[in-house]
């Protein structure tokens, strides 16, 4: 099914004041409207706005991932190799800035922290054992780890946690033909034990993939831009954002923030099969997000009741 575009009256120009943003972003939402009212509604230069609004919305998300990149990078080309501070602690520390810089800005909400933590912790646990393991490794140096694993790993799952919350308000999503929350946490719950128990056992990530295309395959997402609200399948936006994911690993790896073994003598991409792990995060991921905003129709004031039409 491909991506339509339906008009969104009850977000024109003038909407009412949305009280799930963020005081910054309902300031800067107020802002947006005044530039924008007025404007064509339909035409060329109408679906350029709407574009430039999603492409900006989708930025604003990413914000925490995309400063933590930053940081990561800047670290390769320009942090001194004989610095007092080993350069993992020093990414912790400013990991820790940057979280602190999201509150303080408001740029997140308290009701969101704790998701957002829960990802970090989830997301240590696993990065304690795939090291131990020989998954990918981190260099040896710094006293802010646990073990072998540096304590701003966990931050780089903490900005998926960021985006998927923000991104969750800023598009105010609703979802129609949602599985029943239940069946998506018990699966979510397959997946991360999976994450483990492949070294031990057989890899169940085939079967546990058949099982999300199950769940999810009747579910389309709707999420508004500006004026309009796109409807999308659910399992093509899985799909988009862990290519995404992707992305961003192929630069961390190539800044040595860590190291699969293919690539300890020398860089190289990161293999595409990481793909099909980080379209199984999605699915963590949207399941823990839902636990904090449950799936509704959007412009909704209450959640739908999953496993039916919104």
């Amino acid at each position: 099914m491909a991506p339509s575009e339906t008009p969104d009256p009850a977000h024109g120009p003038d909407p009412e004041p949305r009280r799930d943003l963020t005081r910054l972003e309902a300031a800067i939402d107020r802002a947006a409207h005044r530039l924008l009212a007025g404007r064509p509604e339909r035409g060329a230069r109408a679906w350029l706005i709407e574009f430039a609004v999603f492409v900006l919305k989708q930025a604003w998300a990413c914000v925490f991932g995309a400063l933590l990149l930053a940081v990561i990078v800047a670290a390769r080309f320009w942090y001194p190799d004989d610095a007092p501070l080993a350069r993992n602690d020093a990414l912790t520390v400013a990991a820790i800035l940057i979280q602190i810089g999201m509150l303080v800005f408001r740029l997140e909400s308290g009701r969101e922290l704790w998701v957002i933590v829960l990802f970090h912790i989830t997301g240590t646990a696993m990065e304690l054992f795939k090291t131990d393991a020989g998954s990918w490794a981190y260099e040896a140096e710094g006293v802010l780890r646990i073990g072998a694993v540096p304590l701003f790993s966990g931050f780089m799952y903490a900005a998926v946690g960021s985006y998927m919350v923000r991104v969750h308000r800023l598009h105010d999503l609703g979802f129609d033909r949602y599985p029943r929350v239940w069946a998506t946490t018990l699966v979510a719950a397959g997946i991360y034990v999976n994450f483990f128990s492949q070294h031990f056992i057989v890899d169940l990530r085939w079967l546990l993939l058949a099982l999300v295309v199950l769940l999810w395959w009747r579910t389309v997402m709707r999420f508004r831009v500006w004026r309009a609200t796109l409807r999308v399948p659910l399992l093509l936006v899985f799909a988009g954002v862990a290519v995404f994911i992707w992305l961003a690993e192929n630069i961390g790896t190539w800044a040595g923030a860590w190291l699969y073994p293919n690539q300890e003598g020398g860089w190289e991409i990161v293999s595409p099969q990481k793909l099909v792990s980080w379209f199984l995060l999605m699915i963590i991921s949207v399941v823990m997000v839902t636990w904090v905003y449950p799936p509704r129709v959007p412009g909704a004031g209450t959640a739908v009741r999953p496993g039916t039409a919104g």
